[in-house]
């Protein structure tokens, strides 16, 4: 039976990817997570069955990120596809911190499906890498210095990442496909998520009556997709040979602005909208302690579009539609603030 190997199994869109692989009616290759630890792959098989995943085609492997070439433990036989989900998602990291594993372990990644002979290797980075011009890998150590100050470390690791995966899969023969999601949110149908980092922030903020003012201005758009349809573009990849050696932006056009987007949630939670909205330039000439506003999140407040037409048309020709956002979005605010913890609204 070959195998569509996880890594980032245990994360947010990692445990997305799961539960559509193994719910697939479809579907008959073994679903192999690779896990840091025997105890996350226990709790990890305890969360899908709590969300009534069947685990008759899961395998739980562990493997050493710090290890110099990825094993498997139990090794895993007939490796078909490796997906790449692993990321330290976090703002205030160090560059050391961020870069060990938004591309040290991609690179390793990337090694292992050569290894393996995969057919395909799936690389998921984030949408704003469309944002900057690219600059082939490896960087000059200048060039590192440069990206990492302007934009600190998480974003600046996903953009070295993403040229460092490409580099060394045409470097190494791995047939790769590029997927950059845009902000994730809960499941479509429930609202379901776990995340609380990024926008669902802004909306633990705006539930709690911290939120005094929206930040951007009328055209700022922070982009989502839902977990569901996130999970069955991923899946769908290494299905379709012409995704070999391409790049898609999953993020739903339909978005509203981010002022917008406020009001929905707001109403959605019964509660008042900000009237005001505050400049990006003033939030990055302002102290973080008194915006609230982490300085690493401010290049995410833009209205940039992306080049989203390719995954549209992709999908559609899968029979893949967006769910309804403005819906999705209200479920998911609903979710997010009545199981936030309290950490959260710091």
């Amino acid at each position: 039976m070959s195998a569509a190997v996880v890594f980032g199994a245990t994360g947010f869109i990692g445990r997305g990817l799961l539960r559509e692989l193994l719910t697939d009616p479809d579907g008959d290759d073994l679903v192999v997570a690779a896990v840091r630890t025997a105890e996350s792959g226990a709790r990890l098989r305890d969360r899908l069955v709590s969300g009534g995943v069947p685990l008759d085609r899961l395998s739980v492997h562990v493997f050493d990120p710090g290890s110099a070439e990825l094993v498997l433990d139990p090794v895993a036989a007939d490796v078909r596809d490796v997906y790449n989900l692993a990321a330290a998602f976090a703002f205030g990291m160090t560059a050391r911190a961020a870069r060990e594993v938004n591309v040290v372990l991609a690179e390793k990644i990337t090694r292992f499906a050569a290894a393996a002979g995969a057919r395909r290797l799936v690389h998921v980075s984030g949408y704003r890498v469309a944002a900057y011009p690219a600059v082939p890998a490896p960087w000059p150590p200048r060039h590192r210095r440069r990206i990492y100050r302007r934009f600190g470390a998480y974003e600046a690791s996903k953009i070295e990442a993403d040229a460092v995966v490409r580099a060394l899969a045409a470097e190494l023969g791995v047939p790769l496909t590029v997927v950059n999601p845009g902000t994730v949110i809960g499941d479509s149908r429930t609202g379901e998520a776990d995340q609380y980092l990024g926008l669902a922030e802004l909306v633990v903020q705006l539930a709690r009556g911290q939120l005094r003012a929206v930040p951007g201005s009328r055209r700022t758009v922070l982009p989502v997709v839902t977990i569901d349809h996130l999970a069955r573009f991923l899946a769908l990849m290494p299905r379709d040979p012409e995704t070999a050696g391409r790049a898609y932006w999953v993020l739903d056009d339909a978005t509203p602005p981010l002022p917008e987007l406020v009001a929905l949630v707001a109403d959605e939670l019964g509660v008042a909208a900000p009237r005001l909205r505050i400049p990006v330039a003033a939030l990055w000439a302002l102290p973080a302690r008194l915006t609230g506003a982490e300085k690493e999140t401010l290049s995410f407040l833009s209205a940039d579009t992306y080049p989203t037409a390719p995954a549209t048309a992709l999908a559609r020709r899968h029979g893949l539609e967006y769910p309804p956002v403005r819906p999705a979005l209200r479920l998911w605010a609903r979710h997010v603030a009545a199981t936030a913890p309290d950490a959260a609204s710091g």
